[in-house]
């Protein structure tokens, strides 16, 4: 398994060479898809469009929230292509982690002029 720092810069590493490849204003899944194909070319193992169920007062409920990728079991991505990260997409993926057990985040929006401006970071 891969370290956290290690498989971390890989992703990006990965993210930027789908926006260097497509560019801004594409549709999310269309990122998904090919940052999904670039994770296997470097054999990076993950997981997409996982269920995450929520745990209300004790009762497990499933409320169709999906995490976009999970990285070898370790690092929770959420993709977006908006104009501006909102603080409620930082709210969601730092709910995501909670929610998941995870303590590593990347928020990742394809829709930047320079794609190092679109990764956040985020640990819980």
């Amino acid at each position: 398994m891969l370290l956290y720092e290690e498989l971390s810069g890989k992703i990006r590493g990965a993210a930027i060479e789908v926006h260097r490849e497509l560019g801004p204003g594409l549709l999310e899944s269309a990122y998904e898809e090919c940052l999904c194909f670039e994770l296997t070319q470097r054999g990076i193992p993950f997981r997409r469009q996982l269920p995450l169920p929520v745990t209300y007062k004790g009762t497990q409920l499933n409320c169709d929230y999906k995490i976009d990728i999970l990285v070898d079991d370790k690092i929770l991505l959420e993709l977006k292509s908006v104009d501006v990260l909102l603080p409620i997409h930082e709210a969601q993926i730092l709910t995501y982690l909670k929610l998941s057990g995870c303590k590593l985040g990347l928020l990742i929006n394809f829709n930047v002029p320079l794609m190092k401006d679109g990764i956040k970071r985020f640990v819980l």
